[in-house]
Protein backbone atom coordinates (compact mmCIF):
# COMPACT_ATOMS: atom_id res chain seq x y z
CA UNK A 1 0.00 0.00 0.00
CA UNK A 2 2.82 1.98 0.57
CA UNK A 3 4.38 1.77 -2.29
CA UNK A 4 1.23 1.97 -4.35
CA UNK A 5 1.13 5.58 -2.87
CA UNK A 6 4.66 5.99 -4.15
CA UNK A 7 3.47 4.82 -7.66
CA UNK A 8 0.25 7.30 -8.05
CA UNK A 9 3.20 10.06 -6.98
CA UNK A 10 5.52 8.69 -9.83
CA UNK A 11 3.27 8.99 -12.16
CA UNK A 12 1.20 11.76 -11.59
CA UNK A 13 -2.37 10.27 -10.35
CA UNK A 14 -4.48 13.36 -8.88
CA UNK A 15 -6.05 11.51 -6.55
CA UNK A 16 -6.63 7.51 -6.15
CA UNK A 17 -9.40 6.39 -3.89
CA UNK A 18 -9.17 4.66 -0.38
CA UNK A 19 -10.59 1.79 -2.36
CA UNK A 20 -7.99 0.76 -4.25
CA UNK A 21 -5.72 0.69 -1.50
CA UNK A 22 -8.01 -1.24 0.65
CA UNK A 23 -8.60 -3.63 -1.88
CA UNK A 24 -5.25 -4.12 -2.68
CA UNK A 25 -4.13 -4.57 1.08
CA UNK A 26 -6.40 -7.37 1.52
CA UNK A 27 -5.90 -9.21 -1.72
CA UNK A 28 -2.12 -9.02 -0.63
CA UNK A 29 -3.01 -10.34 3.07
CA UNK A 30 -5.03 -12.80 0.87
CA UNK A 31 -2.41 -14.44 -0.79
CA UNK A 32 0.23 -14.50 2.22
CA UNK A 33 -2.67 -16.58 4.57
CA UNK A 34 -2.94 -19.14 2.01
CA UNK A 35 0.26 -19.54 1.34
CA UNK A 36 0.84 -19.85 5.24
CA UNK A 37 -2.08 -22.71 5.27
CA UNK A 38 -0.67 -24.55 2.65
CA UNK A 39 2.44 -24.63 3.51
CA UNK A 40 1.62 -25.90 7.06
CA UNK A 41 -0.72 -27.96 5.38
CA UNK A 42 1.81 -29.38 2.42
CA UNK A 43 4.91 -29.69 4.75
CA UNK A 44 6.53 -32.07 7.17
CA UNK A 45 5.90 -30.99 10.69
CA UNK A 46 9.25 -30.75 11.41
CA UNK A 47 10.53 -28.94 8.29
CA UNK A 48 13.03 -25.73 10.01
CA UNK A 49 11.65 -23.67 7.92
CA UNK A 50 8.30 -23.47 9.26
CA UNK A 51 8.23 -21.28 11.95
CA UNK A 52 5.88 -19.91 14.62
CA UNK A 53 4.37 -17.81 12.06
CA UNK A 54 3.17 -21.09 10.20
CA UNK A 55 1.91 -21.99 13.94
CA UNK A 56 -0.01 -19.24 14.67
CA UNK A 57 -2.06 -19.77 11.38
CA UNK A 58 -2.37 -23.23 11.80
CA UNK A 59 -3.30 -22.69 15.30
CA UNK A 60 -6.24 -19.78 14.06
CA UNK A 61 -7.14 -21.41 10.76
CA UNK A 62 -10.75 -21.14 10.96
CA UNK A 63 -10.44 -17.64 11.49
CA UNK A 64 -8.09 -16.96 9.00
CA UNK A 65 -10.20 -18.69 6.47
CA UNK A 66 -13.14 -16.57 7.58
CA UNK A 67 -11.33 -14.08 7.07
CA UNK A 68 -10.04 -15.04 3.55
CA UNK A 69 -13.82 -15.71 2.79
CA UNK A 70 -14.69 -12.08 3.74
CA UNK A 71 -11.88 -10.08 1.85
CA UNK A 72 -12.56 -12.45 -1.34
CA UNK A 73 -16.66 -10.29 -0.96
CA UNK A 74 -15.02 -7.15 -0.16
CA UNK A 75 -12.19 -6.91 -2.73
CA UNK A 76 -14.98 -7.10 -5.95
CA UNK A 77 -17.41 -4.79 -4.28
CA UNK A 78 -14.69 -1.82 -3.90
CA UNK A 79 -13.80 -2.78 -7.66
CA UNK A 80 -17.15 -2.91 -9.00
CA UNK A 81 -18.54 0.07 -6.65
CA UNK A 82 -15.49 2.49 -6.79
CA UNK A 83 -12.49 1.69 -8.94
CA UNK A 84 -12.63 2.20 -13.28
CA UNK A 85 -13.90 -1.85 -14.03
CA UNK A 86 -13.20 -1.66 -17.35
CA UNK A 87 -9.73 -0.77 -16.86
CA UNK A 88 -8.82 -2.92 -14.05
CA UNK A 89 -10.35 -6.10 -16.36
CA UNK A 90 -8.12 -5.45 -18.78
CA UNK A 91 -5.33 -5.31 -16.71
CA UNK A 92 -6.10 -7.83 -14.09
CA UNK A 93 -5.00 -11.29 -17.22
CA UNK A 94 -1.45 -11.18 -16.09
CA UNK A 95 -1.98 -10.44 -12.05
CA UNK A 96 -4.18 -13.45 -12.07
CA UNK A 97 -2.24 -15.73 -14.16
CA UNK A 98 1.02 -14.94 -11.92
CA UNK A 99 -0.95 -15.45 -8.50
CA UNK A 100 -2.53 -18.79 -10.36
CA UNK A 101 0.74 -19.71 -11.35
CA UNK A 102 2.53 -18.56 -7.86
CA UNK A 103 -0.15 -20.97 -5.87
CA UNK A 104 0.07 -24.03 -8.49
CA UNK A 105 4.53 -23.87 -7.89
CA UNK A 106 2.94 -23.74 -4.11
CA UNK A 107 0.91 -26.86 -4.50
CA UNK A 108 3.16 -28.64 -7.18
CA UNK A 109 6.54 -28.41 -5.99
CA UNK A 110 6.68 -27.93 -2.02
CA UNK A 111 10.13 -26.95 -1.01
CA UNK A 112 12.68 -29.30 0.64
CA UNK A 113 15.48 -27.00 2.04
CA UNK A 114 16.35 -25.42 -1.18
CA UNK A 115 16.07 -22.14 -2.38
CA UNK A 116 12.35 -21.72 -4.66
CA UNK A 117 13.69 -19.26 -7.33
CA UNK A 118 11.01 -19.32 -9.79
CA UNK A 119 8.49 -19.70 -7.58
CA UNK A 120 9.86 -16.24 -5.61
CA UNK A 121 10.18 -14.89 -9.22
CA UNK A 122 6.32 -15.23 -9.93
CA UNK A 123 5.68 -13.90 -6.54
CA UNK A 124 7.36 -11.29 -6.96
CA UNK A 125 5.98 -10.35 -10.97
CA UNK A 126 2.64 -10.94 -9.33
CA UNK A 127 3.01 -8.08 -6.08
CA UNK A 128 4.82 -5.77 -8.66
CA UNK A 129 2.46 -6.31 -11.54
CA UNK A 130 -0.68 -5.66 -9.02
CA UNK A 131 0.62 -3.10 -6.94
CA UNK A 132 1.49 -0.89 -9.96
CA UNK A 133 -1.56 -1.74 -11.90
CA UNK A 134 -4.16 -0.36 -9.39
CA UNK A 135 -2.10 3.35 -9.49
CA UNK A 136 -1.78 3.18 -13.15
CA UNK A 137 -5.40 1.94 -13.71
CA UNK A 138 -5.50 6.00 -13.46
CA UNK A 139 -4.03 6.87 -15.74
CA UNK A 140 -5.83 6.82 -18.90
CA UNK A 141 -3.62 8.14 -21.58
CA UNK A 142 -1.38 4.72 -21.43
CA UNK A 143 -1.77 1.29 -21.68
CA UNK A 144 -0.81 -1.67 -19.89
CA UNK A 145 2.22 -2.66 -21.87
CA UNK A 146 3.99 1.02 -21.14
CA UNK A 147 3.22 0.08 -17.68
CA UNK A 148 4.99 -3.27 -17.72
CA UNK A 149 7.29 -1.70 -19.47
CA UNK A 150 8.16 1.18 -17.48
CA UNK A 151 11.43 1.34 -15.28
CA UNK A 152 9.19 1.80 -12.11
CA UNK A 153 7.41 -1.44 -12.39
CA UNK A 154 10.18 -3.21 -13.24
CA UNK A 155 12.62 -1.88 -10.31
CA UNK A 156 9.62 -2.77 -7.54
CA UNK A 157 9.32 -5.97 -8.82
CA UNK A 158 12.87 -6.53 -8.89
CA UNK A 159 12.75 -5.29 -5.32
CA UNK A 160 10.03 -7.43 -4.10
CA UNK A 161 11.63 -10.96 -5.99
CA UNK A 162 14.84 -9.93 -3.87
CA UNK A 163 12.78 -8.84 -0.55
CA UNK A 164 11.15 -12.81 -0.67
CA UNK A 165 14.34 -14.28 -2.22
CA UNK A 166 16.08 -13.09 1.23
CA UNK A 167 14.53 -14.58 3.70
CA UNK A 168 15.10 -17.92 1.91
CA UNK A 169 18.71 -17.48 1.19
CA UNK A 170 18.94 -16.43 4.91
CA UNK A 171 17.47 -19.83 6.06
CA UNK A 172 19.34 -21.75 3.35
CA UNK A 173 22.12 -20.28 4.67
CA UNK A 174 21.66 -20.93 8.43
CA UNK A 175 20.54 -24.69 7.76
CA UNK A 176 23.99 -25.29 5.75
CA UNK A 177 27.40 -25.91 7.40
CA UNK A 178 29.29 -25.89 4.37
CA UNK A 179 31.47 -22.02 3.71
CA UNK A 180 31.16 -22.57 0.22
CA UNK A 181 27.31 -22.57 0.50
CA UNK A 182 27.07 -19.61 2.98
CA UNK A 183 29.35 -17.51 0.25
CA UNK A 184 27.09 -18.27 -2.60
CA UNK A 185 24.00 -17.81 -0.51
CA UNK A 186 25.50 -14.16 0.83
CA UNK A 187 27.01 -13.40 -3.11
CA UNK A 188 23.77 -14.70 -4.77
CA UNK A 189 21.63 -11.75 -2.70
CA UNK A 190 24.49 -9.07 -3.10
CA UNK A 191 25.62 -8.89 -6.70
CA UNK A 192 21.34 -8.23 -7.68
CA UNK A 193 20.64 -6.04 -5.15
CA UNK A 194 24.00 -3.75 -6.24
CA UNK A 195 22.86 -4.40 -9.48
CA UNK A 196 19.45 -3.03 -8.12
CA UNK A 197 20.44 -0.19 -6.60
CA UNK A 198 23.11 0.99 -9.54
CA UNK A 199 19.79 0.56 -12.12
CA UNK A 200 17.78 3.19 -9.49
CA UNK A 201 20.35 5.79 -9.33
CA UNK A 202 20.65 5.23 -13.57
CA UNK A 203 16.81 5.58 -13.64
CA UNK A 204 17.20 8.77 -11.53
CA UNK A 205 19.11 10.15 -13.76
CA UNK A 206 16.78 9.57 -16.78
CA UNK A 207 14.17 10.91 -15.16
CA UNK A 208 16.36 14.18 -14.61
CA UNK A 209 19.16 14.64 -16.67
CA UNK A 210 20.79 17.50 -15.01
CA UNK A 211 20.59 16.27 -11.73
CA UNK A 212 24.56 16.19 -11.49
CA UNK A 213 24.24 19.77 -13.05
CA UNK A 214 24.17 23.07 -12.25
CA UNK A 215 21.20 25.08 -11.90
CA UNK A 216 19.19 22.01 -12.38
CA UNK A 217 16.22 21.36 -9.60
CA UNK A 218 14.61 18.87 -10.89
CA UNK A 219 11.41 20.21 -10.48
CA UNK A 220 9.82 18.62 -13.16
CA UNK A 221 11.23 14.89 -12.22
CA UNK A 222 7.97 13.32 -10.43
CA UNK A 223 9.30 9.74 -10.90
CA UNK A 224 12.82 10.29 -9.35
CA UNK A 225 12.16 9.77 -5.71
CA UNK A 226 10.30 6.55 -6.41
CA UNK A 227 14.28 5.13 -7.78
CA UNK A 228 15.75 7.25 -4.57
CA UNK A 229 12.98 4.92 -2.70
CA UNK A 230 14.46 1.94 -4.80
CA UNK A 231 17.69 2.75 -4.09
CA UNK A 232 17.40 3.10 -0.27
CA UNK A 233 15.28 -0.42 0.30
CA UNK A 234 18.17 -2.04 -1.90
CA UNK A 235 20.88 -0.82 0.54
CA UNK A 236 18.54 -1.50 3.93
CA UNK A 237 18.60 -5.36 2.24
CA UNK A 238 21.95 -5.11 1.78
CA UNK A 239 22.94 -3.97 5.17
CA UNK A 240 20.74 -6.79 6.61
CA UNK A 241 22.99 -9.89 4.27
CA UNK A 242 25.52 -8.31 5.91
CA UNK A 243 24.84 -8.29 8.95
CA UNK A 244 22.20 -11.11 8.82
CA UNK A 245 24.68 -13.37 11.98
CA UNK A 246 23.64 -11.07 14.04
CA UNK A 247 19.76 -11.80 14.60
CA UNK A 248 17.40 -14.52 14.66
CA UNK A 249 15.79 -15.76 11.43
CA UNK A 250 12.43 -14.05 12.56
CA UNK A 251 14.47 -11.02 13.36
CA UNK A 252 15.45 -11.23 9.76
CA UNK A 253 11.54 -11.22 8.46
CA UNK A 254 10.29 -8.29 10.29
CA UNK A 255 13.44 -6.65 9.11
CA UNK A 256 13.41 -6.96 5.80
CA UNK A 257 9.76 -5.97 5.09
CA UNK A 258 10.45 -3.05 7.05
CA UNK A 259 13.23 -2.13 4.45
CA UNK A 260 10.67 -1.82 2.31
CA UNK A 261 8.44 0.47 4.18
CA UNK A 262 11.46 2.64 5.55
CA UNK A 263 11.62 4.76 2.37
CA UNK A 264 7.84 5.89 2.43
CA UNK A 265 8.94 8.88 4.53
CA UNK A 266 12.61 9.72 2.90
CA UNK A 267 9.87 9.76 -0.37
CA UNK A 268 7.70 12.16 0.68
CA UNK A 269 10.36 14.75 1.51
CA UNK A 270 12.38 14.23 -1.74
CA UNK A 271 8.98 14.94 -3.50
CA UNK A 272 8.50 17.86 -2.20
CA UNK A 273 11.58 19.26 -3.95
Amino acid sequence: MAWLFMFAKAWQVNYLKWEAYAALGLGVWVIYVCDRLIDQRLRDPNDPSLGERHTFHARHRLWFIGGVVLSLCLIPWFVLTELPVELLLSYSAPAVGLVVAFFILVIAVPREGEVPYLRNLIAGLAFGYGTAMMAHTSVPSQGMMSMVLSREMIAFAVLCVLNITAIHLWEHSRMSSDPEVKAADEMSLTLPLTLLGGSALVFAYFDNPGMFGRGVDGANAPARPFFYAVLISAALLQVLNRTRRRFSLDALRVMADVALVVPLPLFLIFSQG
